[in-house]
């Protein structure tokens, strides 16, 4: 049978409206099914840590770095928490708290692998740390942490190369290191606690030179502490573990 143009129009019109239906049908069965192309990841949001009271690289971090630049030569001190007190977001007042710090000389005028004997020494005579707290309603100020030593007799080097001047820092022959250092308890209100380093140094003028010149190289660490009334937990670590 012949269809006029009016009827093959029409016809061509239900066809596309019954295939546009079809297709959505499919759209609907992937939504239901998961059957669909595109991939959706949800993931449900991480809570962020708890912000700290006082600001602390060591406590936000895990660790603390700083860099001290005299006269070419960079120090280097860095701390973090040992194996026995390792979540520094749960050091509270009460109860001891453990780190370990190191302390470090680079000559910055010669490449790090240029020879030794080209670069400037420095000896450590003398290190000393002194301690503060800081507290939520303006209390007393205590001090859970001191030193005050010569710096080759407490190294964790058993035989550190000496001189007159102390032991030798320079990278990469020579490095002070202590470790498990204890901050003892503090009041309740405690919410934050400054260590103030102090090194007596001396520097060589030029690389094979004998002459030396005396610097104190200070720098302050705050650490974070937080609102608890129960004790920081210690774990149970070989103190050589740490």
């Amino acid at each position: 049978m012949t269809r006029s143009p009016r009827a093959r129009t029409a016809l061509v019109m239900v066809c596309v409206v019954a295939f546009q239906a079809l297709l959505s049908g499919c759209g609907a069965f992937d939504k239901l099914t998961g059957g669909s192309d595109d991939a959706t990841s949800s993931s449900t949001p991480v809570p962020s840590a708890t912000p700290s009271p006082y600001d602390s690289q060591f406590t936000r971090d895990g660790t603390f770095q700083s860099h001290i630049k005299v006269n070419g030569i960079d120090f280097v001190y860095t701390l973090y928490p040992t194996k026995s007190t390792p979540r520094t977001n749960e050091w509270y007042p009460k109860g001891n708290k453990f780190f370990s710090f190191t302390f470090q000389a680079y000559d910055l005028d010669r490449a790090i692998r240029d020879r030794f004997a080209t670069k400037r020494k420095v000896y450590l005579g003398h290190i000393s740390v002194t301690s503060r707290t800081r507290t939520s309603d303006g209390g007393a100020t205590q001090h859970p942490y001191s030193l005050d030593e010569v710096a080759k007799d407490i190294t964790y080097d058993p035989e550190p190369v000496t001189t007159q001047y102390g032991m030798i820092i320079t990278s990469p022959k020579g490095a002070f290191e202590l470790r498990n250092q204890k901050i003892g308890p503090t009041s309740l209100d405690t919410r934050g606690i400054d260590l103030m380093f102090t090194a007596i140094v001396h520097i060589q003028t030029a690389p094979g030179s004998n002459r030396f010149y005396e610097k104190r190289i200070r720098q302050t660490v705050p650490i974070a502490i937080f609102s608890s009334k129960k004790p920081t937990e210690v774990a149970s670590i070989p103190i050589d573990a740490n």
